[in-house]
């Protein structure tokens, strides 16, 4: 039992870094984070009861884990952020302002445009987004009265 019990935290520790990296929004979702660890955990011992090894066992796991988590409305914002707004925003600026992007309604919206899956981000769809989601942000920084994209009142 108590193997169990420290492979379980194993997982949900994993995954919980992971998404603190990458689906911050995601962090509070404590249901999700139970059942993917369980499942994650249910794969890794499957595996090793059928004679994996546990290299291959902890492979599989993390594709448990991780299924449905390789595109990050996050990660996008921030590569947005560091690409097209590096002068106006230095780091950790864009780290910071994702999260509250990702509440943003136009934002949102953006995003609900496209189907999101796994492999988006080599989608020929995901150079549309990108550009949808940086006039977004222009437009959102001109709104708020912040300074000029390229810098024109910038010091």
């Amino acid at each position: 039992m108590e193997t169990t019990k420290k492979e379980l935290s194993y997982f949900r520790l994993k995954l919980e870094n992971y998404l603190g990296e990458h689906f911050p929004e995601m962090l509070s979702d404590k249901p999700f984070i139970t059942a993917r660890a369980d499942e994650a955990l249910s794969t890794y011992c499957d595996a090793v009861a059928q004679g994996f090894s546990h290299p291959e066992a902890e492979t599989m796991a993390s594709e448990v884990l991780y299924r449905g988590l390789h595109f990050s409305k996050y990660d996008t914002l921030v590569s947005i952020l560091e690409n097209e707004f590096e002068k106006e925003l230095p780091s950790p600026l864009p780290e910071r302002l994702s999260p509250i992007l990702l509440d943003n309604k136009a934002v949102q919206s953006i995003f609900d445009k496209y189907e999101l899956t796994d492999d988006f981000a080599a989608s020929p769809e995901y150079e549309k987004l990108y550009t949808e989601l940086t006039g977004a942000i222009v437009l959102l920084i001109e709104v708020n009265g912040l300074p000029t994209i390229g810098g024109e009142n910038m010091t």
